[in-house]
C-alpha cells in the first residue's frame, strides 16, 4: 500500500519525507508524553512529604479547573493540616471544588460544613448561599418529590436572615419565587390528576386547598372553575339525604367565580351549571 508523504524540512540532500502514520505516532507520543507528565506531578504530590508541594499542586490544578486532580489532594491536606492557619482555605477548595464539578449533593455537605466548622471565615457567606443554591440546582421537575425544593426554599431563606445587607438579597428572591412556581405547578396538577379520575369529591378539596395556598396564581380562575364542576358533580350525584347541602355548596362555588370573574373566559359554562343547580333544587325541596 502506497502510503502519503508529508515534507518535514529540507536538507543538504533536498525533502525529509516522514509517511502520515508516522506523523500521526509523533503526534501521539507529544500527547501522550503531556499527559504522563501530568500525571506524574499528580502522584508525586500525592506521594510527596511536603504539605507546601501538596498544596502547591492542589491550588494549581484547581486555577486550572481539574477538580478532579485537585480534591485528593486537598482531601489529604485536610487532614494533615487541621487545626493550622490553614485548614480555612483547604477546606473552602475542596467544597468549591465540588461545587464546580456540579456535584451538588457532596458539594452542599461539604458547604454546610465549612459554614459550621468557620462561621465567621472569609468564605461563610459564599459558602452558605452556595449550600442552599446546591439545593436550588438538585430540585427536580415538578412532577418529582419536591423535598429539594422545599429545602432549598428553606436554606434560602435562612441565608437572607443571616445575612440581611447580602448584595444577593435580590437573587435569592429570584430563586425562591422560581422554586415556590415549581411547588404550585405540582398543586396544581396533583389536583388536576383527581379531577381527570372523576373523583369529584376529592378534586373539589384539592382545588380549594391549592386556592388557600395560592390565592394570586396564575391558575386561579382555572381552579375555581373546576371547584364549581367538581362540586356540580358531587350535587348532582349526591345521595338524597345530602343533596339540600351539596347543591348549595356547589352554588357558592359558582357565586365565588362568577363574583371573582364577571367576564370569565367558561362565564357561559359557569352560568348554565348554576341554572342545572338551581332547578335541581327546586325539584329536591317541592317534593
Amino acid at each position: 500500500m502506497i502510503q502519503q508523504a508529508v515534507p518535514t524540512r529540507a536538507t543538504k540532500g533536498g525533502l525529509l519525507f516522514l509517511s502520515s502514520t508516522a506523523v500521526i505516532w509523533l503526534l501521539l507520543g507529544l500527547i501522550g508524553a503531556g499527559t504522563f507528565t501530568a500525571c506524574s506531578e499528580f502522584n508525586r504530590a500525592l506521594k510527596s512529604d511536603s504539605l507546601e508541594y501538596k498544596m502547591a499542586v492542589a491550588e494549581k490544578y484547581y486555577d486550572k479547573g481539574s477538580y478532579d486532580r485537585a480534591i485528593p489532594l486537598l482531601e489529604e491536606l485536610i487532614m494533615l493540616k487541621r487545626g493550622t492557619a490553614a485548614s480555612e482555605r483547604i477546606n473552602y477548595l475542596h467544597a468549591k471544588a465540588h461545587f464546580l464539578m456540579k456535584d451538588y449533593v457532596m458539594a452542599a455537605y461539604y458547604l454546610e460544613n465549612y459554614a459550621r466548622t468557620f462561621p465567621t471565615a472569609q468564605y461563610t457567606e459564599e459558602c452558605t448561599f452556595l449550600n442552599a443554591y446546591c439545593y436550588y440546582k438538585n430540585s427536580p421537575a415538578y412532577e418529582l418529590d419536591q423535598a429539594d425544593t422545599r429545602t432549598a426554599i428553606d436554606q434560602l431563606q435562612l441565608f437572607m436572615v443571616r445575612y440581611p445587607t447580602t448584595i444577593l438579597k435580590d437573587s435569592c428572591n429570584t430563586l425562591i419565587e422560581r422554586l415556590r412556581i415549581k411547588l404550585e405547578v405540582k398543586s396544581y396538577h396533583a389536583a388536576e390528576q383527581y379531577f381527570h379520575m372523576r373523583n369529584f369529591q376529592g378534586a373539589s378539596m384539592a382545588f380549594k386547598d391549592f386556592l388557600r395556598a395560592y390565592p394570586n396564581s396564575d391558575y386561579r380562575e382555572d381552579a375555581m372553575m373546576r371547584v364549581l364542576r367538581s362540586d356540580h358533580q358531587v350535587a348532582m350525584n349526591s345521595v338524597e339525604k345530602r343533596k339540600v347541602e351539596r347543591l348549595q355548596e356547589a352554588m357558592r362555588s359558582y357565586r365565588n367565580f362568577a363574583d371573582a370573574y364577571p367576564q370569565g373566559v367558561e362565564r357561559d359554562v359557569a352560568d348554565r351549571l348554576n341554572e342545572e343547580l338551581k332547578s335541581e333544587l327546586d325539584r329536591v325541596t317541592k317534593e
